[in-house]
């Protein structure tokens, strides 16, 4: 299983009678967390499609508040959730994973599936972003992230409970203490401390790494996951979880805002009022995420804990359906990235550039030859719902097929 397998391993282990050895034990998934997973992967869809096809993208980013719209705004804003809620449920999963299993098997699956992360985010992930068979420009992005964070938590799990918790909240709490502190240069050390928190651009010789998530307050997120997990064990009381859920998550609301309102602590970029009061809402919500900071992850999270509780015993068949995607997700992941990048091939060549400008040598609104390419949110907004529904079918096969041959086909659980 990689990381995604394991967000998608989300299972709680029934109580049963003693029964034969060969016996499978039964098991109950936790569909509220399906369903979230698939929620946040659907509109991260949104973002990548953006950045392909916005004629935006490649004039200035859509959180300058000089240049960008209301509805831009929220366009990026509400994209700000996916990566904190994968990791997050990463660390649920894995609890759950490791009730199972002994520390010693747990922890060896998070290590070595960390590993497989890593190299499929330079390999396989890098090529769909780039279309680049020169692997000139590796991006290291929330798969690194994903990877590193799997590591750090196969060693986290021989702790007692309440030190993991301890670690989770240093790092997401303490880590804006170190924004202050810069290592300049293209040596190993700022190679190093970028991988940590400050992110960057380095270059060596023909390859040039760009460093986008610096890892400290993931491994912090995943670690609360991973603490939190708990409240998903066999026999935890439904109530209370969800009391607890929802306390978790409004308190993390409240504290966002009183942290944002007296604008000391918790992002290097603070509020100001604005042109109006609109705008001036939007410089509240403008919150860091490279790396994240301490209000960018509880405004995030706040609102997915309150998510997982009121949706527990949601069932209809739109919940069903956006939990296809959920249970999938390194393939979702996969597919997704690949055909937003051909669409663009496509698109770029229609529109009169040489597609030839799709294949890149960095990110794709960092391309000079791309200036002018480009469509209307609007647009944007058409192709993503396009990109789902089609997503849709192949996610809904591929699921029906993990699920009926995993244990047949040992690669199944890379994907």
């Amino acid at each position: 299983m990689s990381y995604f397998e394991i967000m998608s391993a989300n299972t709680i282990t029934a109580p049963t009678r003693a029964k034969p050895v060969s016996e499978t034990r039964k098991t109950k998934r936790v569909e509220s967390i399906d369903l979230l997973r698939g929620v946040v992967m659907i509109i991260m869809a949104l973002d990548h499609v953006r950045d392909y096809f916005s004629s935006s993208a490649f004039l200035f980013s859509p959180t300058d508040l000089t240049r960008t719209s209301v509805l831009l705004f929220f366009t990026r804003f509400i994209t700000h959730y996916c990566a904190p809620v994968f990791v997050f449920l990463a660390g649920i999963s894995a609890f759950l994973y490791g009730g199972r299993r002994s520390r010693k098997e747990l922890s060896f699956f998070l290590f070595t599936r960390g590993l497989w992360l890593l190299i499929a985010e330079v390999t396989i992930i890098t090529f769909a972003w780039t279309f680049n068979p020169s692997w000139h420009f590796i991006n290291l992005q929330i798969i690194f992230v994903f990877g590193i964070s799997m590591i750090v938590l196969a060693g986290l799990v021989y702790l007692d409970k309440r030190l993991i918790l301890l670690v989770g909240i240093l790092l997401i709490g303490g880590h804006n203490l170190l924004d202050t502190i810069h290592v300049p240069g293209n040596g190993v050390p700022s190679l190093l401390w970028a991988a940590l928190h400050e992110p960057g651009y380095f270059t060596y010789g023909y390859f040039t790494i760009r460093i986008h998530f610096p890892v400290l307050p993931w491994i912090g997120i995943i670690a609360i996951g991973y603490y939190l997990g708990s409240l998903y064990a066999s026999g935890y009381d439904a109530a209370k979880r969800k009391k607890t859920l929802l306390f978790l998550g409004g308190g993390a609301i409240a504290l966002f805002i009183l942290l944002r309102t007296v604008n000391l602590y918790g992002d290097p970029a603070h509020w100001s009022l604005q042109k109006n009061s609109i705008f001036s809402l939007l410089s509240f919500l403008n919150v860091s995420k490279y790396p994240p900071s301490l209000l960018y992850i509880l405004v995030t999270l706040g609102p997915a804990l309150i998510f997982l509780a009121l949706t527990e015993n949601v069932r209809n068949s739109l919940t069903e359906k956006i939990q296809v995607f959920g249970r999938v997700p390194m393939f979702y992941y996969i597919l997704h990235i690949y055909l937003i990048h051909l669409l663009a091939v496509i698109a770029a060549a229609v529109s009169g550039h040489d597609w030839m400008d799709m294949i890149l040598r960095n990110r794709a609104n960092a391309t000079p030859e791309l200036i002018g390419y480009g469509f209307s949110l609007e647009t944007v907004y058409i192709i993503w719902i396009g990109l789902v529904l089609i997503l849709y079918p192949f996610s809904k096969w591929f699921g029906r097929y993990k699920n009926n041959h995993q244990a047949r086909y040992w690669w199944l659980s890379y994907l």
